[in-house]
């Protein structure tokens, strides 16, 4: 997953992910499987105007942005999705820094690296 933007005012996940997205992959990072019917029981507490069309929707974002990965089940009730997380949250934020430092060195290389070098540990 590349980050299409990084909102410099926002905090964590919501520097690179829309703020839904960036709920549903916290509790899918929690549960590290889920269908989007527990989702939706998940964040209907702090959303109760949310639709659950709405979580499947943003879940199939995620899929598309290979954050999450999908497989049918068959049950009782017939077929449904079941979505799983394709990576950590720390290798996900790990990704992000390498991204946009990579971005940083290929723009503003001097500015970055003088920078960088006066960090310590």
């Amino acid at each position: 997953m590349e980050p299409h933007e990084f909102k410099l005012n926002e905090e964590g996940l919501r520097a690179v992910l829309p703020p839904l997205e960036a709920e549903i992959m916290e509790y899918m990072w929690k549960v590290k499987i889920a269908t989007a019917g527990e989702v939706y029981e998940h964040m209907k507490e702090r959303h109760p105007e949310m639709r659950r069309s709405t979580v499947s929707i943003l879940m199939n974002r995620l899929c598309e942005r290979g954050l999450l990965k999908r497989s049918v089940e068959t049950g009782r009730g017939g077929m449904r999705y079941v979505y799983s997380i394709t990576t950590t949250r720390e290798e996900f934020e790990k990704r992000i820094v390498e991204t946009i430092l990579n971005a940083l060195m290929n723009n503003f290389k001097e500015a970055t690296f003088a920078y960088l070098s006066k960090i310590k540990k």
